[in-house]
């Protein structure tokens, strides 16, 4: 893929992966439209990456988990190559404890925004027959997970809509990828309430995005950052459920 001159729209890009994301770009030559709730934190992003790689970037303030997001953010910006919807968070906790609020925006930003930014932008991808539509699951997506049941799910339903979506789009020129990090060095497990859930060495939000480029290169539909995820993900898929399920439970319980 050339991303020269092309514009990738990010979403959740003020930190973590989709900061990395954005830098990545940046330095291939691609235009950026960061998209986040932090003004300051994608201003100062914004600022660096046209600095230092003298790309145009538009900032974007939105709250993503309002169902009118999309429009929005379309009517801003009808344009784009490349949707990386990579912004999402996750609750922790026995859901009979969880804030029923909190956990309906959970919803819609994992799921309900990333469908409908998909469908707002892929006529016009597939009208230019180029780009890609990048979704952000998580090795959480193989497996349920107890205290974190609401997360995983959102997961699994981001990577079975994403792979159901490269198949539709076979020789269209526009393709659709699931990265499926595990635990990575960002705020993730903090926001969520779940630090003592981050078990294992983390990976890195580089590491992340160097997986995800070596994957879009070869049109894959899913990739799994590190060796370990894929094994993790792999007894997820294959071991009995009644074995897998407490297994995760003591893992995310505290």
């Amino acid at each position: 893929m050339d991303y020269y001159s092309k514009t990738i729209l990010i979403t959740g890009a003020s930190s973590g992966i989709g900061e990395s994301y954005a830098e990545k770009f940046a330095s291939l030559g691609a235009n950026l439209i960061l998209v986040a709730r932090s003004e300051d934190s994608l201003k100062k992003l914004a600022a660096k990456l046209s600095e230092k790689h003298k790309v145009q970037t538009d900032v974007v303030v939105l709250d993503l988990s309002t169902a009118n997001a999309a429009a929005e953010l379309f009517q801003k910006h009808p344009e784009i190559y490349g949707l990386v919807n990579n912004a999402g968070f996750g609750t922790h906790g026995a859901l009979q404890d969880q804030d029923a609020a909190k956990v309906n925006q959970e919803i819609q930003l994992n799921c309900g925004t990333l469908v409908d930014l998909t469908q707002t932008y892929l006529p016009g991808l597939l009208q230019r027959n180029e780009g890609f539509i990048l979704n952000v699951a998580s090795i959480a997506a193989f497996q349920p997970s107890p205290y974190m049941a609401v997360y995983s799910a959102t997961k699994a339903f981001v990577l079975s809509f994403t792979q159901a979506l490269w198949g539709e789009l076979q020789g269209t020129g526009v393709t659709a990828l699931a990265i499926c990090p595990g635990a990575t060095k960002t705020n993730f497990f903090v926001e969520a309430g779940s630090e003592s859930a981050a078990v294992g060495r983390m990976r890195t939000a580089d590491q992340v995005v160097n997986t995800t480029m070596k994957a879009l290169e070869k049109g894959k539909h899913t990739a799994i950052d590190g060796a370990a995820n894929k094994l993790l993900s792999f007894f997820g898929r294959v071991a009995p459920r009644n074995l897998v399920i407490p297994m995760v439970g003591r893992m995310m319980k505290n």
